[in-house]
């Protein structure tokens, strides 16, 4: 059926007259399936078991001041003021069981007062939530992958110091190690380091504590890892081999001239696909014990011609070779191995979520402490976001050479945009509380399947 003109077009000249009253409006509507999300895994009363030790109970318990920062993070809000856009919103006082929000000042003090033990409970509940979904999902093998990433900061928190920043150079720094699940693109734990350190400071002792952890939890999982060259070391192999860990690891082999000289005198090198060949050896350092398989392996990649270009001639396409040596543990085919290697690259992805989303590469306060709590807040916001999804929907592939997540994960700010970010208004109609959304169907859809598989898990 055609429409008329004046029945699509409007003419709108007036601007409206401005009213503020307290209509039980919220901006959030979505926010009701993470309420459904922290009623099932009981997020409130676990979180208040790690600040149990601590003997002064204030009014606004350490254990709201970090549930509001994970609720802060997941509407996409990062500095500590911004509260002030929601602290009248119902559904976020609904949420965290309150009549009014704690002013900025007192969060302030309050992650300025938190300590060690605090921060070292949150992080095993942090990584308890992860286990928990993992054991529900009963994945075959799990896949660990390792690395750093530097947290900067303009002030002088504590516990920071100037250490290699690409970014922003000369700036003071965390430099966190990151421990994450590539099948479900979740954080699994992290080890806290000032940023002047090498990345592979403390590594091998982090590394074997989370294999332990997932060992003794999920029962006959196969357990494996990628490493970059930063891990190589004779300590940090043995280990992960004597753990019956499978690794891959890059060799910075510009160390050892032998590797060098391998490379420059082999004459026949094997077809991956058209891009990659390899050959490999079982080699090992003079001061090893032990040999590995090391494959080294060459990508094709096209030379770059500087200089006028002379349009009317034809030129050769000419290459060049980027090489690389992996040492690994693994008896899959060279092929499987170099494409399980590479696919660590999706950690980066996890990485750019994580600061982009959940606020990971903010430095809230001045004290080691707080900024610890802060970061594993923005660590628990990202892993719900991942875990509601997680349930929404099954599998999407399970295991492939490259390793990549399980699910077609959606980032929380398409989540926000689509599902959170939601206007509503609640009500008692013949006494039953009741939020009123717009009738659109999209987000009709989306928040009420939520709701059901999040209901069901229960």
């Amino acid at each position: 059926m055609k429409s008329r003109k004046t029945q699509i077009q409007a003419k709108v000249h007036k601007i409206p007259a401005i009213r503020f009253e307290d209509q039980k409006l919220t901006s959030f509507s979505g926010l009701l399936i993470f309420q459904a999300l922290f009623s099932r895994i009981h997020l409130k009363k676990r979180l208040k078991e790690c600040f149990r030790h601590m003997k002064v109970s204030p009014i606004f318990g350490r254990h709201l001041m970090v549930l509001l920062l994970i609720v802060h993070l997941l509407l996409g809000f990062r500095r500590l003021r911004e509260v002030d856009y929601y602290r009248d919103d119902p559904l976020v006082l609904r949420l965290m069981g309150l009549r009014r929000l704690p002013d900025v000042s007192t969060i302030s003090r309050a992650l300025s007062q938190m300590e060690s033990e605090g921060v070292e409970n949150l992080r095993n509940l942090c990584r308890s939530f992860v286990i928990e979904g993992l054991q529900r999902e009963a994945l075959p093998r799990l896949t660990l992958d390792f690395d750093g990433s530097v947290l900067s900061t303009k002030g002088h928190a504590e516990g920071t110091a100037v250490g290699f920043n690409k970014k922003k150079k000369g700036s003071r720094s965390y430099y966190p190690l990151f421990c994450t699940v590539a099948q479900t693109s979740q954080f699994f734990d992290l080890h806290h380091r000032p940023g002047n350190v090498h990345d592979s400071n403390g590594a091998t002792g982090f590394m074997l504590n989370c294999f332990d952890k997932a060992r003794h939890e999920l029962n006959g999982t196969l357990l494996e890892s990628r490493m970059d060259s930063a891990f190589f070391s004779k300590e940090t192999l043995t280990s992960l081999g004597s753990e019956n860990v499978k690794f891959s690891a890059s060799v910075p082999f510009a160390r050892f001239p032998e590797l060098k000289e391998r490379i420059e005198q082999r004459k026949r090198w094997r077809t991956i696909d058209r891009e990659w060949s390899y050959f490999e050896a079982k080699w090992k350092p003079k001061s090893w014990d032990t040999s590995y398989r090391f494959i080294f392996v060459r990508r094709k990649s096209r030379k770059q011609h500087k200089g006028p270009l002379q349009l009317h001639f034809f030129e050769p396409r000419d290459f060049n070779f980027d090489y690389k040596v992996i040492v690994t543990n693994k008896t899959e085919s060279t092929k499987a191995i170099v494409q399980f290697h590479n696919g660590r690259g999706s950690q980066e992805a996890i990485f750019g979520d994580a600061k982009g989303d959940c606020g990971l590469n903010v430095i809230a306060t001045r004290k080691l402490a707080g900024n610890q709590i802060y970061t594993l807040c923005a660590m628990m916001a990202h892993n719900l976001s991942k875990e509601i999804q997680i349930l929404a929907k099954p599998a999407a592939q399970r295991t492939r050479p490259k390793r990549p997540a399980a699910w077609k994960f959606r980032t929380l700010d398409t989540l926000r945009h689509r599902v959170i970010q939601r206007a509503g208004r609640l009500t008692r109609p013949q006494g039953e509380l009741t939020l009123t959304m717009s009738a659109n169907k999209a987000v009709r859809k989306d928040l009420l399947h939520f709701l059901d598989v999040v209901q069901k898990a229960a």
